[in-house]
C-alpha cells in the first residue's frame, strides 16, 4: 500500500508509450488492494512467488537443460554476492532460483531489460537475471536499471550490497538530489554520470484541493499519513499535541496507517490523556486518502528519516499547509515559510510551536496550502516525471538490446 507510486510511474510511463511488463517477487494482500488500480494490476503482475510450481519447474528444468554452464555460473555468482554471512550467502541462492524464473518469463516475452525499485531483494534478482541472459546470449545482451528513494540503502549498505549494485547497473535513477548525493560517496567518480535524478510525482487532478475552502468551528484539524513504526516519530507527535493542551490549544489529529507500533502507540495516547483527541485511523486505500486530506486544515510529517515522501506531495497537491521534519530530501519540497514549516527532528516543542502558529493564523494556512500546490504542479506531476523517467529507460537499454 505504502508503494502506490510505483503504480503511479508506470501509468506515466505508458502513457509516454513504452510497453510495460509487471513482475512481483510476493503478491500484495488481497486486504492491502485496497483501490481499482490496485486491483487491475494486481491482476496482470506476473508473481515469481505465486504458489503455482509449474513455472519454477519448467524454467529450472529448461535451464539445466539447455545451459546448465550458465545456470551454473550464475549460481556462483549469487552464493558469491551479497553480506559475507552464511545466512545472506543462502538467501542468495533463493534469489537465483527466483532471478530462474523471471530470465524465463522475460525471455518468453522478448524482454532484455528490467527496472526495479529499491536496491534490495528486487534487485538481487535483476542482476542475476542479467548475469545468466549474458552468459547465455553474449556479454551486454542483458541489462538492469533501479530506482533508488532512500532511506534504507544508506541505513543498509553492506547488508543490501549497494555499492556494487550502482557499479553493476546500467542507470540508476534517484529521486532527489540528495538521494543521488548519497549514492555518489559510495563509489568511484567514474560511476556518477549513470546516476540521475528523476521525481516521483502525484496526479495533480486525482489529489485537487475541496470544492469549498477549507473552514469549519472546532479545533484545528491535523493529518498524518504513514506505517506506524518508529521511524515516523508519532511519538513526537503525541508530544506535540500533549504541550498543545497544555497550553490551551485544542488539536484533533487522524494518524492513516497500519504497522507494529499501533500498541505502543495506543499507551502513549492513554498515558497523554489524548484518546479523544488523536484518532488511529488504520489503513486507507488510495480511492478515499482524499476524504481524509480534505478533511484537514494542515498536514504532519514528523519522521526521523524519509526520502522525498509521496504522501507529502499529496498532501500540498490538496493545498494542505504541511509541517515536515527537516531532514534529507524534504527541503526539496518543502521551502520553510514559502509553502510549509520546517522543524528540526525530534523537537515536540518546535512541533508544537508550529501547529500552534497555524492554528492561530488561517491566512498563513491558505497562503502556504496555495503555494505547496504550486510547487507540486510545477516539478512533481507525470506531466513532468512521466517523460523524464521514459527518457531514463531509453537511455538505459542499448541501443542494440532489443526490447525492454
Amino acid at each position: 500500500m505504502s508503494h502506490t507510486f510505483i503504480e503511479r510511474e508506470i501509468a506515466a510511463v505508458r502513457d509516454q508509450g513504452i510497453a510495460v511488463d509487471t513482475f512481483s517477487i510476493r503478491a500484495s494482500p488481497a486486504a492491502d488492494l485496497r483501490s481499482r488500480t490496485m486491483r487491475q494490476e494486481a491482476a496482470q503482475t506476473f508473481v515469481l512467488l505465486g504458489g503455482d510450481p509449474a513455472p519454477w519447474v519448467r524454467a529450472h528444468r529448461s535451464t539445466l537443460g539447455r545451459t546448465p554452464i550458465a545456470a551454473a555460473r550464475t549460481l556462483w555468482t549469487a552464493m558469491r554476492s551479497g553480506d559475507a554471512t552464511p545466512r545472506a550467502r543462502v538467501w542468495q541462492t533463493f534469489y537465483y532460483g527466483e532471478a530462474v524464473v523471471l530470465h524465463d518469463q522475460m525471455r518468453a516475452r522478448g524482454l532484455r531489460h528490467v527496472h526495479v525499485h529499491h536496491a534490495n531483494v528486487s534487485a538481487d534478482v535483476a542482476r542475476l537475471v542479467c548475469r545468466l541472459g549474458d552468459t547465455i546470449d553474449g556479454p551486454g545482451t542483458w541489462t538492469w536499471s533501479l530506482t533508488v528513494h532512500g532511506s534504507a540503502e544508506f541505513e543498509n549498505v553492506t547488508q543490501w550490497d549497494v555499492a556494487a549494485k550502482i557499479r553493476q547497473a546500467r542507470a540508476i535513477a534517484c529521486i532527489s538530489d540528495f538521494t543521488r548525493g548519497q549514492l555518489m560517496r559510495f563509489v568511484d567518480h567514474t560511476h556518477w554520470d549513470k546516476i540521475e535524478v528523476v521525481r516521483m510525482s502525484v496526479d495533480p487532478d486525482q489529489y485537487r484541493p475541496p470544492a469549498e475552502p477549507r473552514g469549519h468551528t472546532g479545533p484545528l484539524r491535523a493529518l498524518a499519513v504513514g506505517r506506524l513504526v518508529t521511524l515516523k516519530g508519532f511519538h513526537v507527535l503525541i508530544d506535540a499535541c500533549a504541550r498543545l493542551r497544555d497550553n490551551g490549544v485544542t488539536v484533533e489529529v487522524r494518524i492513516v496507517g497500519q504497522g507494529p507500533d499501533e500498541g505502543v502507540l495506543r499507551e502513549h495516547l492513554a498515558r497523554t490523556g489524548l484518546e479523544e483527541q488523536i484518532h488511529l485511523v488504520g489503513p486507507v486505500g488510495q480511492d478515499d486518502i482524499l476524504a481524509h486530506y480534505h478533511w484537514a486544515d494542515i498536514y504532519l510529517m514528523t519522521s526521523f528519516m524519509e526520502g522525498l515522501p509521496v504522501v507529502l506531495m499529496e498532501a500540498m497537491a490538496t493545498e494542505l499547509p504541511a509541517v515536515a521534519t527537516e531532514l534529507s530530501a524534504i527541503p526539496e519540497l518543502v521551502r520553510d515559510r514559502h509553502n510549509g514549516l520546517l522543524v528540526r527532528m525530534a523537537r515536540a516543542d518546535l512541533l508544537a510551536d508550529a501547529i500552534g502558529e497555524l492554528a492561530a493564523d488561517p491566512d498563513l494556512r491558505h497562503r502556504l496550502g496555495a503555494a505547496g500546490r504550486e510547487s507540486v504542479l510545477t516539478e512533481f506531476t507525470p506531466r513532468s516525471t512521466g517523460p523524464a523517467m521514459a527518457d531514463f529507460l531509453e537511455r538505459a537499454v542499448p541501443a542494440d538490446a532489443g526490447p525492454s
